[in-house]
């Protein structure tokens, strides 16, 4: 898996030791892992990166965990992100609060590192499956992220590395449509320049491919925004 490929997770925590236990043990896990020290610093790398899981601690300076969580909902970049609201606050009160204000996951204090991973991996699932391992499946098209393979009516196909990306993103949010910019983070990554351009010669390829054996082209082009899979 290239670094492209691996899921990305924000950790916000103002303690430095607690940042920097919570990134070595994620990034052992398979994950890139970046941090933030508080909720201001937590919504510019959201905007800036488009983590797939954020572990936000409640108690932040300058910003609260909740109040972090209400804004990086209401963001492009956090709007797909799967947040675990991590807190000391144990009551029920506490938990159905943070879940209305958007956390889709709430662990508290103490905790394992070992769970914390287990429910990053489970929240991955949902919002990125293709990273998680999960095999993705789209009429009689059928992904294996883990073994690198795609087939349709069980045909092999024969794709690049980008072309298994691109395709692995469409499936994934199926009707979802994919600007061309968001398609070149989640394929190219945001550190690296690519033309537009390139993505519609990839997707070019892709149709190819996906319509070798006669089969009609299941990615829809929408004028003026992008693509889509339906």
């Amino acid at each position: 898996m290239s670094a492209a490929d691996m899921p990305l997770v924000l950790v916000v925590d103002d303690e430095p030791a607690q940042r920097a236990l919570l990134s070595y043990n994620l990034t052992a896990a398979g994950f890139r892992a970046v941090t933030a020290q508080d909720g201001e610093e937590a919504l510019l790398i959201v905007a800036e990166q488009a983590p797939d899981v954020i572990l936000l601690d409640w108690m932040l300076p300058r910003l609260s965990g909740l109040e972090a969580c209400r804004q990086i909902n209401a963001t492009q970049g956090g709007r797909h992100a799967a947040i675990i609201m991590v807190s000391a606050r144990s009551e029920e009160a506490d938990r159905v609060r943070a879940l209305e204000t958007g956390a889709d996951d709430y662990i508290v204090k103490p905790y394992s590192v070992a769970e914390l991973v287990a429910r990053v991996r489970a929240n991955l699932r949902r919002v990125r499956p293709a990273a998680a391992g999960t095999v993705l499946e789209a009429g009689d098209i059928r992904l294996d992220a883990e073994s690198h393979r795609a087939t349709r009516e069980g045909k092999p196909l024969h794709l690049g590395p980008t072309e298994f990306r691109l395709l692995a993103a469409l499936m994934e949010r199926q009707g979802k449509v994919w600007t061309r910019e968001a398609l070149l983070d989640r394929v190219w990554g945001r550190d690296i320049y690519v033309d537009t351009r390139t993505v519609d010669v990839h997707i070019g390829r892709l149709r190819k491919a996906l319509s070798a054996h006669g089969h009609q082209d299941p990615i829809r082009t929408v004028r003026g925004a992008g693509y889509a899979m339906d």
